[in-house]
């Protein structure tokens, strides 16, 4: 398979091709093989091979599935060494750029129209969240870095129901990232609203600390205030997405703040 890039200012390519060398390095069959590149093209490209199976996006993931989800992302975490981590560049979406697209966008959008009570709701206290000093003491991992995506959809994790495992796809987007901020973002990445996955199962198999688990949870709700301001007045998902799109979004972010039903 040939993935031609129609952006690389990020280095797309060169994230891509070097993560997926890392990973036939050190995990095999994890994610695509890597056979060729052609970084200096116009438009740059990344030969690898293809992958069987099917997309978690829009489905309703069985016990099994969690399963293989969870032993996908404790092998990506354990199998790459740590210097070899280290070496790598930041991804290119992280928990400082995370925040830092947070804050921007509460400045930039209008009070109003919001025209559903919850969805008032959701914005003040998400707000009233971001401007604390939660947000800023999640950029400090206090655990060594892994291999991230830093691209929580959904569609990236393909279920081989033949091998029974979960593989990765997509990498041009990643680098040295925090294992937190990329459970997080894959667990609410607005991907979520299409299907259904256990996340409390999911993360009672990775076995995290509680350290590990408040932190995640500091990402789940920065992640889910960020879609809902996405899809929120002039927001840049706010055409794309279904009716009842914002509301539904609206929900989970006072879910996750602890405010069910205000």
């Amino acid at each position: 398979m040939v993935k031609r890039y129609r952006s690389w200012e990020r280095e797309e390519p060169a994230r891509e091709w070097e993560a997926l060398n890392v990973l036939a390095a050190y995990a095999p069959g994890l994610a695509p093989a890597p056979l060729r590149a052609a970084l200096d093209a116009t438009p740059p490209s990344v030969t690898m091979s293809r992958l069987p199976g099917s997309p978690l996006r829009g489905e309703r993931t069985t016990e099994e599935q969690v399963a293989a989800l969870a032993d996908a992302l404790v092998r990506l975490r354990e199998a790459v060494p740590a210097g070899v981590v280290s070496s790598l560049r930041p991804a290119a979406w992280n928990p400082a750029g995370a925040v830092a697209k947070a804050r921007v966008s509460v400045s930039r959008l209008p009070s109003g129209p919001w025209d559903d009570p919850v969805v008032r709701k959701a914005y003040a206290h998400g707000a009233a969240w971001l401007a604390g000093a939660d947000p800023d003491e999640l950029l400090a991992d206090p655990l060594p870095p892994v291999l991230g995506q830093a691209d929580g959809n959904r569609a990236n994790y393909l279920w081989d129901a033949h091998e029974r495992r979960i593989r990765l796809l997509d990498w041009e987007d990643s680098g040295r990232s925090d294992r937190a901020f990329e459970l997080g973002d894959l667990l609410e990445h607005v991907s979520r609203l299409d299907g259904d996955l256990d996340a409390a199962r999911l993360l009672d198999l990775i076995a995290l600390t509680r350290r590990e688990r408040a932190r995640v949870l500091g990402f789940r709700r920065l992640i889910a205030f960020t879609w809902f301001l996405m899809l929120g007045p002039g927001g840049p998902f706010a055409a794309r997405n279904p009716a009842g799109t914002r509301e539904r979004q609206a929900v989970r972010v006072l879910e996750l703040l602890g405010r069910p039903g205000t």
